[in-house]
C-alpha cells in the first residue's frame, strides 16, 4: 500500500495489455472492502488494464453478472486513475472521417493510449431481455436494501476509462461498461465508458449495427438512492449511455454513437443536468419502455439545462443518426430542455407531453 491509496501494483497488476489483471484487481478491490473503504490508485500504462476472465452469474447466491465485482457492505471505494480521461478515443468511422477532414486514415483511425483504461477483451453472452441483468466488467450484487436492491453503500470513478468489446463479426457489444444499480451512493468523474474498437471502418464495409443487447455504458443507483453525481464524463457505442434515476446532478455528459443516450427509469427527487454535448445518437433523452434491468418505470423530473448536438445525418454508423432529441411516449417526464444545434437545419424531433418544456437555445 502507497503513503496514500492502495496500488493495484501491489496485487500484482502488470497493466502491460497482454497480462490479465483481473484476479489483481480483484484482490485490491476485496482488500479496500475489507478494511472498510479506500482509494485503489491504477498507474497509467500504455497498455492498460486487460480483464480476460469470464463473468461472474452470482456471489453468495445474489446476482452480479460482472467480471469485476464490488463486494457488498457499507464501504466507501473510491477507483482512480492517474490522470482525467481525453474523452472519446474512438469516433465514428475512421477512414469517412480521414477524408473529410484529411487525416490519414492509418494515424486516426488508430485507437489512442493516453487514458488510464481498464478494457475486457471476454464477450459476454448475448442477453435480449431488457428486464435481466446485464453483463458488466464491474458491478456490485444485488441486495435487500431500498427499491434498488442496495448491497453497497458508496462507490466512486475517477479519471479511468472503462473500454467492453467490439466483436467485428457482430458489430454491436454484448456487455455493459459498469453497473452501478445496487450502490446506493456514487459519484464519477473525468472518465469515460466505450469500446474498444472503432464503431465503424470503410475499408472492412462495416458498422455499429442496431444491439438486440441491452447494453449500457454506465448504469446509476437504482430508486430511492441517496445521492449520485456525474462531472466530465463521456459514454460511446452502447444501446444505451447513461441509465439514470433519481437524485442524479450531472454537468458535462457526452453521449455519442449511442441508440439512446440517456434513459431515465424512475426519478421521483428531481435529476438535474448542467449540460450535455450529443453527437450522432438515434435518442438523447428518454425513458424507458419496460422494466429495464429489473427497475420499474416511474414519473421521472427531470431539469436538462443545456443540450448542445449534432444530428449525424449523411453519416455512418447509420444507427446513430438522430430521430428523437426526446423520446417519452408514456409522457413520464416533468421539467424543461434548452437545445442547442450549431450548424443545418434547426430540428430537435420530440415526442413528450407538455408536463416536459422544450425550448430552442
Amino acid at each position: 500500500m502507497s503513503s496514500f491509496g492502495i496500488n493495484v501494483f501491489d496485487f500484482g497488476a502488470k497493466g502491460d495489455g497482454i497480462t490479465d489483471d483481473t484476479a489483481a484487481i480483484q484482490r485490491a478491490i476485496d482488500f479496500a472492502a475489507e478494511r472498510g473503504g479506500g482509494k485503489i490508485l491504477f498507474p497509467y500504462t500504455k497498455g492498460g488494464y486487460r480483464v480476460a476472465s469470464p463473468g461472474i452469474e452470482e456471489v453468495n447466491g445474489k446476482p452480479v453478472r460482472a467480471q469485476l465485482v464490488i463486494p457488498a457492505g457499507d464501504t466507501n471505494i473510491q477507483l482512480e486513475g492517474e490522470m482525467p480521461c481525453r474523452l472519446l478515443n474512438s469516433y465514428i468511422v475512421r477512414t469517412l472521417d480521414a477524408v473529410q477532414y484529411n487525416f490519414k486514415p492509418t494515424t486516426f483511425g488508430t485507437m489512442r493510449t493516453d487514458n488510464t483504461r481498464i478494457f475486457s477483451d471476454w464477450e459476454a453472452p448475448e442477453e435480449h431481455d431488457p428486464t435481466a441483468r446485464p453483463w458488466a466488467i464491474l458491478a456490485a450484487p444485488e441486495g435487500t436494501s431500498c427499491k434498488g436492491k442496495f448491497s453497497v453503500s458508496h462507490f466512486s470513478i475517477t479519471n479511468l476509462e472503462f473500454r467492453v468489446p467490439l466483436n467485428t463479426e457482430k458489430m454491436y457489444p454484448t456487455q455493459t461498461a459498469v453497473n452501478l444499480q445496487n450502490v446506493s451512493r456514487i459519484q464519477v468523474t473525468d472518465s469515460q465508458f466505450c469500446l474498444n474498437e472503432q464503431v465503424g471502418d470503410t475499408v472492412l464495409g462495416k458498422e455499429l449495427q442496431p444491439n438486440p443487447c441491452h447494453t449500457a455504458g454506465l448504469i446509476t443507483s437504482g430508486d430511492q438512492n441517496d445521492d449520485n453525481v456525474l462531472r466530465n464524463v463521456a459514454v460511446q457505442g452502447f444501446r444505451y449511455g447513461f441509465v439514470c434515476g433519481e437524485h442524479v446532478v450531472a454537468d458535462y455528459l457526452y453521449i455519442h454513437n449511442c441508440e439512446e443516450g440517456i434513459t431515465f427509469h424512475d426519478c421521483s427527487h428531481l435529476s438535474v443536468i448542467g449540460h450535455i454535448v450529443a453527437q450522432h445518437n438515434r435518442i438523447i433523452l428518454s425513458t424507458t419502455t419496460a422494466d429495464l434491468f429489473g427497475m420499474p418505470k416511474g414519473p421521472c423530473n427531470v431539469l436538462v439545462e443545456t443540450v448542445n448536438f449534432e444530428c449525424g445525418s449523411g453519416h455512418k454508423p447509420a444507427v446513430c443518426v438522430l430521430k428523437y432529441g426526446v423520446h417519452d411516449p408514456e409522457n413520464r417526464l416533468h421539467g424543461s430542455l434548452t437545445w442547442h444545434k450549431p450548424w443545418g437545419s434547426q430540428k430537435f424531433p420530440t415526442v413528450c407531453g407538455d408536463s416536459f418544456a422544450i425550448r430552442h437555445f
